[in-house]
């Protein structure tokens, strides 16, 4: 069996896609994962399970939509994914605020022209940065994330896959949750 973290996108947020973290455990159960274990109440999930983290997306929105009406994007990444994330953080060196950095999560690899395209544009964020490295999209938000024109809508918008961003503080829980070792990136 293998360590998985499922990221529901847009749950619990401003009353909408309301979705309790008891029936998102029952869910999990019912589709045949072990162990799972919530993280705040914004769908994060992390479980034990076979099959592959984009099989494992897809059964999870499947039965959500079968079991509670809603279209809800989920993004899972494999314990190993994860801990290619927190390897390849680009804002871990010193001097970088923990609390200024965010992971959006892609669904998929973006076609390369997509990410051409978004690069292109870097400099047009004011103080804000980010690095596109496979299926993450690292951002460094000094203003915050409220604040940001690098939204989780903008960045699906610009590389044509569903997404979903957690802070840095999140992915650090998440990944000790799923026995990921973060090291030195943890700061």
């Amino acid at each position: 069996m293998a360590t998985f973290v499922a990221m529901l996108r847009s749950v619990n947020v401003g009353g909408r896609n309301r979705l309790l973290m008891a029936d998102l455990l029952a869910l999990m159960s019912e589709l045949g994962f072990e162990g799972a274990t919530t993280y705040l109440q914004s769908g994060n999930v992390v479980f034990s399970g076979t099959g592959t983290p984009k099989a494992v997306s897809r059964a999870i929105e499947a039965q959500i939509t079968a079991n509670l009406g809603l279209e809800v994007p989920v993004v899972v990444r494999s314990r190993r994914q994860l801990q290619k994330t927190i390897d390849s953080a680009p804002f871990s060196h010193a001097g970088i605020d923990p609390k200024t950095r965010h992971v959006t999560f892609l669904a998929g690899l973006p076609e390369s022209k997509a990410v051409e395209g978004l690069v292109a544009l870097d400099g047009r964020f004011g103080t804000d940065r980010f690095e596109v490295v496979g299926c993450d999209v690292f951002l460094h938000c000094p203003g915050g994330y409220g604040e940001t024109k690098l939204t989780n809508a903008y960045l699906e918008r610009r590389l044509g896959v569903d997404a979903t961003t957690r802070n840095w503080r999140t992915v650090l829980a998440l990944a000790d949750m799923a026995g990921v070792p973060v090291g030195e990136a943890g700061a």
